[in-house]
């Protein structure tokens, strides 16, 4: 069985050609070659020495994922359903902007951690993806938009983890994709232009503002426990004050000033305005525990499992306004790709519910969520 070289991060394709017998110089060439220039072929590897290159067609590969789908939006955005095998299959969006092209990546086949507003979290989750298959996103994107646009610079200057699943439940796969993204000699982004985003695992944002910190988005989504249990499961274990403390810690360590907190406009649920000053409460360092922060407010992308609705415009607005009036820096998320089912909240892929997702959310539309004052 050969090896998949987009599996490794610098550091690890180093350590693969050491047991070649090659120093390090040329798992270097060899990385650029495949990230720089998206080259799957050795022999195409001119600057290689033959041997090598004959060694690696003996033992390694450069292998994307197989697509299955493509769909294109009428804004411009790109959706690609790629298989990872055993009746799965997960997706990354590409959307272009003036000033910048972002590329939303997955990290899992489902998601275990079950928002009640997601759609991939009522799908369930089937397994990790591997490093390889993290990456095989961003090299297959990137490369493949190059050639639709006839372009020999980077297209793709932003990256998220925030496609299907949970970044910070996939940790020692994500690390190394990440760093391969960082990487001067891979794709060269800069740390403020990758975002995970995380519903919260505390202990995983502790270790990642240590082993690689890049920008941080964390999903909200409701101002006070007792909502956000029901919304954010992952909130039980993890409750809003500790949440707020590991964010302050990670600031510590961030590229960048703020923590993006992302909040989902759920008519009549967290949307009140009675919400929105409870949040001031929380961020405030006079007032609550505070962290120096930005809210981004998603309209909800319904689906009809959710039973729940896309707050009213007019609510949205009037939300924002009490957020900014405080001194917060509040953006309203523009829905992109909603045509073809790629706007946040919205990926699901084709995914084995091997976490009986599908009758827990059953059991909380039962539940009846009122704003909370």
């Amino acid at each position: 069985m050969t090896t998949n070289l987009l599996e490794f991060d610098l550091d690890g394709l180093a350590a693969f050609c050491e047991q070649l017998g090659e120093k390090r110089f040329r798992a270097t060439q060899l990385f650029r070659w495949i990230h720089q220039r998206g080259a799957s072929q050795f022999d195409a590897m001119s600057d290689l020495a033959k041997a090598l290159r004959d060694k690696l067609k003996g033992c390694a590969r450069v292998e994307a994922l197989p697509v299955i789908s493509e769909h294109i939006s009428s804004d411009g955005t790109v959706k690609w359903l790629f298989d990872v095998g055993d009746g799965n299959a997960v997706e990354a969006v590409f959307i272009p902007e003036e000033d910048r092209g972002t590329l939303c990546i997955s990290s899992q086949a489902g998601c275990a951690v079950g928002c009640r507003f997601c759609s991939t979290g009522h799908q369930g989750f089937s397994r990790n993806l591997t490093t390889g298959e993290i990456i095989a996103q961003l090299w297959f994107a990137e490369h493949s938009l190059r050639k639709r646009f006839n372009s020999e610079e980077r297209v793709i200057s932003n990256v998220v983890m925030m496609g299907m699943g949970e970044p910070l439940q996939n940790y020692t796969a994500l690390v190394p994709a990440l760093r391969a993204m960082l990487d001067d000699h891979g794709y060269g982004l800069s740390r403020r232009r990758v975002t995970v985003s995380t519903s919260g695992v505390v202990p995983m944002m502790d270790r990642l503002s240590l082993d690689c910190p890049v920008a941080l988005a964390v999903s909200l989504h409701a101002p006070n426990d007792l909502l956000r249990d029901n919304l954010v499961p992952l909130n039980r274990k993890y409750p809003i004050h500790e949440l707020l403390d590991a964010c302050n810690r990670y600031l510590a360590h961030a590229p960048r000033d703020f923590i993006t907190f992302e909040y989902c406009m759920l008519d009549g649920v967290n949307d009140q305005l009675e919400h929105a000053q409870q949040l001031i409460e929380l961020v405030r360092p006079a007032r609550g525990a505070g962290v120096r922060c930005k809210f981004n407010l998603i309209p909800f992308n319904p689906f009809p499992a959710s039973g729940l609705l896309r707050s009213p415009q007019n609510q949205v607005l009037a939300f924002a306004k009490v957020l900014s009036d405080a001194g917060i820096v509040t953006t309203v998320r523009k829905t992109r790709g909603d045509d073809i089912d790629a706007a946040c909240g919205q990926l699901a892929g084709d995914v084995k519910d091997r976490t009986r997702a599908a009758e827990r959310m059953a059991k909380q539309r039962t539940i009846v969520l009122k704003p909370v004052t």
